[in-house]
């Protein structure tokens, strides 16, 4: 029988298993009463450990609101406050009007260093059983901050008629999310296996952007990203929404080791399409929908749901919902069951 860890690397390496790893993802907070009163438990390190996650997930602790999220530091040079939670990419960002690569020079990034505790990322990480996957929470989603920055129609826009600005920006991005992703990877050295980087790109139908201004906007800074996690021996589980399949062979080629979610409902995004196209080249983390079965559907519903992944995927699937914030509209009795059917040996 293998523990959680052992679990998660054969899994994630496409190797046999006694059964696939299982993640819950990171419940909403107004979905967390609910599943602590159905387990009966008070947090949500607690609840990690009854609900039989192989996984615990740990975010970053950023200290500013100026830079947990780097577009809430665009915020503030909007109107001197944030609020980053009801922001919306569509919004103008502080660079909505830049033309030239001078009209950014106003703009102070934020140094990372100021804002994160070293001993503090360890001690998040130490919380975690020694036999359980850690993964951190790191998103570094530049493309997404970048849109914010300058709003997401002027960024679309400058994609195509002034992409050096959009590029100029970006790569501030990136750098800004390489300085503090390297803090967390020095602070817990020996601790970390897998972490959680990634930007939207797709919806239900499709890709946002082409494939060719995917290649061109987001995989340069992805493959950064992905590139010095493995520097330090960390697994990459790349996440994007929505129907992505068409820009999953480059994901492979920077070198990503899990696709996440496997978005159940979106276009092309069915496990049985990945496992034709995709068997034996990356792994995949997802597959239980959160769209209609999971907040819908009865708890057998579920496990049978649970049951077709797992003879999809005898191995190379991550089981755990289609996204990774569990909403209060989802039943604790279908998140029971879906861990339940998948813990089955």
């Amino acid at each position: 029988m293998m523990n959680s860890l052992e679990r998660f690397y054969a899994t994630i390496e496409r190797r046999p298993v006694d059964r696939p790893a299982a993640w819950l993802g990171m419940p909403e907070i107004h979905a967390q009463p609910a599943l602590f009163a159905h387990y009966g438990v008070s947090n949500m390190h607690e609840l990690k450990l009854a609900i039989g996650d192989d996984f615990y997930a740990v975010e970053v602790p950023y200290e500013s609101p100026e830079a947990s999220a780097i577009y809430a530091a665009f915020d503030w040079y909007m109107d001197g406050n944030v609020d980053a939670q009801n922001r919306t990419l569509t919004a103008p960002g502080c660079f909505n009007e830049a033309e030239e690569l001078e009209d950014l020079d106003f703009f102070k990034w934020p140094d990372p260093a100021l804002y994160i505790d070293p001993a503090e990322c360890r001690r998040r990480v130490d919380m975690a059983p020694k036999d359980k996957a850690v993964i951190g929470m790191l998103w570094s989603a530049h493309f997404q901050d970048a849109c914010a920055a300058f709003g997401m129609e002027t960024a679309l826009m400058n994609m195509v008629a002034n992409p050096e600005i959009f590029q100029a920006v970006d790569a501030k991005i990136v750098d800004f999310y390489l300085k503090a992703n390297e803090i967390f990877y020095e602070a817990t050295k020996g601790r970390l296996n897998a972490v959680l980087i990634g930007n939207d790109m797709g919806s239900q139908r499709g890709l946002i952007l082409s494939p060719q201004m995917v290649r061109e906007f987001v995989l340069p800074g992805a493959k950064k990203l992905t590139e010095q996690a493995h520097q330090y021996g960390v697994k990459v589980i790349y996440h994007s929404c929505g129907s992505i399949a068409d820009i999953i062979p480059d994901l492979i080629e920077i070198g990503v080791d899990a696709i996440h979610p496997i978005q159940a409902a979106a276009a092309n995004m069915d496990a049985a399409s990945l496992k034709a196209r995709f068997s034996g080249q990356v792994s995949f983390c997802g597959g239980v929908d959160t769209q209609e079965l999971l907040p819908h559907g009865t708890p057998e519903q579920v496990r049978a749901k649970v049951r077709e992944l797992r003879e999809l995927f005898p191995t190379g699937l991550i089981l755990s919902p289609s996204h990774e914030a569990i909403l209060p509209d989802i039943p604790p009795a279908n998140v029971q069951a879906m861990f339940e059917e998948a813990a089955r040996v």
